[in-house]
């Protein structure tokens, strides 16, 4: 009997570490950020896109829409959010990581928006106490639940779709500093990558983007002089209105993201999936 006790003594670490290694994995992080386009302002789930083969159940996912919905401070299934719509909503994220999945990647993505909110006012800087520490905060938090599951989490991407409400003659000159800023911060003091890509976007047909085009410049600007930066465009995208995307539109969004995060990282092999090594 007593020879039985210390076998299973002994048999104890090694199954602890057996289970603690199936249950941990190596986990893409992708953080999604912005105003109503990648919230999914009029993106409706009763149009969600049908997954036959099951690829949600195996991407992680993370929200906050302030005052709207989250995910309850913790990681789900790929899903849509409550808020908008009896159904809910979503935004250019499922698509997105569809495609992230099925290219051999295992994406926990971490989505944090809100319609017409702007960089200068809103979202301001570290420090501010406005929406970018509220997000930088809840980021911090959320990948050390992963990492107490056992898990490695590699940072591959900011995706960062706005810049309509900075589109006004008080903002919009100072729009590409505080974007940079906002950059360098994620980079260096959140993410710790300094050549971590970030993918841009803002919509070029909003009205007031179309008198202040400042933002455009400024975001096409930064993917010029800046490393690891692309700009991606909305134009043809459908819309529901002058500047929200319908839900064909949010698919169609999320597929573009992910084409300009493969294109970007194409020549830097130390970011890529697994399929892509």
């Amino acid at each position: 009997m007593f020879l039985c006790w210390v076998f299973l003594v002994l048999l104890l670490p090694a199954t602890l570490m057996m289970s603690g290694a199936a249950n941990s994995a190596q986990l893409d992080l992708f953080v999604l950020a912005g105003q109503s386009n990648m919230q999914g302002w009029k993106s409706n789930a009763s149009d969600y896109p049908q997954d036959d083969t099951g690829l949600d159940s195996g991407i992680k996912f993370y929200w906050q829409a302030p005052g709207i919905s989250s995910s309850g401070g913790r990681w789900v299934d790929l899903q849509p959010q409550a808020g908008l719509f009896a159904n809910g909503h979503f935004g250019p994220e499922v698509t997105f990581a569809r495609e992230l999945k099925k290219a051999g990647y295992s994406p926990a993505i971490f989505k944090f928006s809100l319609g017409g909110t702007s960089l200068g006012v809103d979202w301001g800087y570290r420090g501010d106490n406005g929406l970018y520490d509220q997000m930088t905060l809840e980021l911090k938090d959320a990948i050390a639940q992963l990492r107490e599951r056992g898990n490695e989490v590699v940072p591959r991407a900011l995706v960062w779709v706005q810049g309509e409400s900075d589109a006004n003659r008080r903002l919009a000159r100072e729009y590409q500093l505080r974007l940079k800023n906002l950059i360098d911060d994620m980079r260096l003091n959140v993410l710790g990558d300094a050549q971590l890509p970030i993918i841009l976007g803002v919509d070029e047909q909003h009205p007031d983007v179309r008198l202040f085009p400042e933002v455009v410049l400024a975001q096409q600007s930064l993917a010029t002089s800046g490393p690891n930066i692309v700009y991606t465009s909305m134009w043809g995208l459908e819309k529901s209105d002058a500047t929200h995307l319908t839900a064909i539109g949010a698919q169609g969004h999320g597929v573009r993201l992910f084409v300009a995060y493969i294109d970007l990282i194409s020549f830097n092999t130390n970011k890529l999936g697994s399929a892509y090594k």
